[in-house]
């Protein structure tokens, strides 16, 4: 008897404080920054005890935040030290005087870091381009008479989601995913300086060479805004490229954006041939790409490069939001499921990920691996559920570090003076998101026992980027940190 009335006075204690903390919750919405807003919130203890919850099944855009779900799949099917491999064959070896009587073909292997400088451990677009010829030498080779052909057959079905914005497409942070990837499938823009208040800015050069692009300017100089608000205009493989918006006339030594490649695979081949010209092998052939894969069976392979470990992917992909290493794993989770890297197929890996894990998805509609289309509805239900789900997995620790923390660059920056005093700034571990209208964060905090608490708060519909919805995410992250009351 005494046994029953304790749960049943902790059960009531835990309902109680459930309830207290949502009524606070509501409290502090009363702002003008949601008026006419759609919003939830929901936190709970990873070990399922219910904080507050607020319309947990209203369906949202979650933005970049459902990233945290592409990365919790991801890290469960492959691993935290699983690495890409991207391999180079012939169809022979050379003869003695070092000729290749045939083609070499590079095979895509969906590595989303190839010659990218994000990631720690990854060659740079030039260093691995280098580094590739250097080997192709030491296997003896000093004459290619085929071509350089480039696998791509890995991917199938178009190369953006289907609901990508057209303002976005062409920018970097739209750039489309290949199976055969190279410097992020971007390249950089470089405009002159322009002083002058309301006048064109020049593009005066762009990196790496892409033969054939052409570039049309319409930004003019900004003095009242200092950031980029250049925005590049361009379909995948579409190589006439127009620019507009504005940038600061502040920057006297000019100003650098990145554009999304109109076609990085074939970049890669071309730019690999010239690299090998320069080194003095031989290439009589052109650069080719395949989609549909050759017999490997009967060729020789000369190497394997090796993307760096998953995790440290998974650190560019949440804590720096990176969309295009979003995309490119959920489509290699199609390709480990045995099917093809499509779009669709990915999006199906998904939900088989939620439905393992007893987490229903039919509240879910979800076009992208990276949150950026505004076209995607989530639940704060679901995403909470994945985050607790998470922290039982084996390799949660390597999840959590992905994270963002108050002293990470970012919005995130303004909650680190409430912390750091109290020493709480590590106890903070988030996933911001951020489309127009749209403002989200998900993550955890400890409470002051350093219980781990998981959270999401959704809010679209916004009518500008005020701030103050950055205040109301810091007031609830705060009356978390402070449990139990």
């Amino acid at each position: 008897m005494r046994v029953f009335s304790l749960v049943f006075f902790l059960l009531l204690h835990a309902a109680a404080g459930a309830v207290d903390l949502t009524s606070s919750v509501l409290a502090l919405a009363q702002r003008p920054v949601l008026s006419g807003a759609s919003w939830s919130a929901a936190a709970a203890y990873a070990s399922g005890e219910t904080l507050f919850s607020v319309r947990p099944d209203l369906r949202l855009a979650p933005a970049s935040t459902l990233k945290l779900l592409t990365s919790a799949a991801a890290l469960e099917t492959f691993g935290p030290f699983h690495r890409f491999e991207t391999q180079i064959y012939a169809d022979a070896l050379p003869d003695e005087a070092g000729t290749l009587h045939g083609n070499i073909y590079i095979r895509g292997g969906g590595d989303p870091s190839l010659g990218s400088d994000r990631v720690s451990g990854s060659l740079p677009w030039a260093q691995l381009l280098q580094t590739w010829s250097a080997k192709i030498r030491q296997t003896g080779i000093k004459k290619i008479t085929g071509n350089i052909y480039g696998d791509i057959s890995l991917f199938s079905g178009p190369s953006l989601p289907d609901k990508t914005n057209w303002q976005n497409m062409g920018n970097y942070f739209a750039a489309p995913a290949t199976a055969l990837a190279f410097n992020d499938n971007l390249f950089n823009i470089t405009f002159a300086p322009q002083p002058h208040d309301g006048e064109k800015v020049a593009v005066i050069d762009f990196s790496p060479k892409t033969e054939g692009i052409k570039i049309r300017s319409f930004v003019t100089a900004c003095a009242k805004d200092h950031r980029d608000n250049a925005y590049v205009y361009a379909a995948p493989n579409q190589y006439d490229l127009e620019i507009y918006g504005t940038l600061p006339t502040t920057f006297l030594r000019g100003m650098t954006i990145r554009a999304s490649l109109p076609d990085a695979p074939q970049l890669l081949l071309d730019l690999w041939h010239e690299q090998l010209e320069k080194d003095g092998v031989a290439v009589e052939g052109t650069n080719i790409l395949l989609e549909t894969a050759p017999d490997y069976e009967s060729m020789q392979r000369l190497f394997t490069h090796q993307s760096p470990a998953l995790k440290d992917i998974l650190y560019i992909v949440n804590k720096r939001s990176f969309n295009f290493y979003a995309e490119m794993l959920l489509r290699m989770l199609a390709v480990q499921a045995g099917e093809k890297g499509s779009i669709s197929n990915g999006i199906q890996q998904i939900h088989a990920f939620l439905q393992r894990h007893g987490i229903p998805s039919d509240n879910l509609l979800i076009y992208d691996g990276s949150g950026l289309s505004r076209d995607n509805q989530i639940t704060a239900q679901i995403l909470l559920e994945v985050l607790q789900q998470m922290t039982f997995d084996p390799n949660f620790a390597y999840y959590y570090e992905t994270l963002a923390t108050p002293d990470d660059r970012g919005d995130l920056l303004l909650l680190r003076r409430f912390l750091r005093p109290f020493n709480r700034v590590k106890d903070v571990h988030v996933k911001g998101g951020t489309l127009d209208g749209v403002k989200a964060q998900a993550g955890y905090v400890k409470d002051k026992n350093g219980r781990l608490i998981a959270f999401v708060f959704i809010a679209n519909n916004l009518l500008d980027k005020n701030e103050d919805i950055n205040r109301f995410y810091e007031e609830l992250i705060k009356m978390l940190l402070q449990q139990p009351n």
